[in-house]
């Protein structure tokens, strides 16, 4: 009885404490976000899982690299885990990643005090620019940059685990 009454405390702490991600995605309508942007990074990532109910994301950063597990979620939110791990081990994982392999480039661009991150996709991809704002709370208000279009968090066609998949 105490065992079980311990087991179920300690899932409902782990859910309690989960990784959680708040996220707004847009379509991006001009260039503008390169000259406003402060920092830039090189990316190549590859999903090991794209199921809808949870996906695995290897990503090199430049010189690092993560794995990064999201499941479903609803509306702007979903749990995210994210962990750095080392670079041969994410080379070795994503030569295991189902193609495509996506390449993006990613601005980072400060505007009324929060880190806009708008990935410009590269390849089969190229033309594609998407602009995320990652938020504390569903509520929370923010002010678009001018770049900044039509609203598209949670169209499917717009996840990573999805891009260059519909062929």
């Amino acid at each position: 009885m105490y065992f079980l009454r311990f087991k179920i405390i300690g899932i409902l702490l782990r859910y309690m404490s989960m990784g959680m991600e708040i996220e707004h995605k847009f379509l991006v309508e001009d260039d503008s976000y390169r000259t406003e942007s402060c920092d830039q990074c090189e990316i190549k990532q590859g999903f090991l899982s794209r199921d809808p109910e949870r996906t695995v994301r290897v990503r090199l950063l430049d010189d690092k690299a993560f794995i990064t597990i999201k499941g479903k979620g609803a509306g702007a939110a979903h749990p995210e885990f994210e962990y750095e791990i080392p670079m041969n081990d994410a080379l070795q994982m994503l030569a295991l990643c189902r193609p495509p392999i996506i390449e993006k480039t990613r601005y980072i661009v400060m505007h009324n005090g929060n880190r806009w991150e708008v990935d410009e996709f590269h390849g089969d991809l190229e033309g594609l620019v998407l602009a995320e704002l990652e938020v504390p709370s569903e509520d929370f208000s923010f002010s678009r940059p001018s770049f900044v279009g039509k609203e598209v968090t949670g169209d499917p066609r717009y996840y990573n685990s999805q891009l260059g998949t519909q062929g």
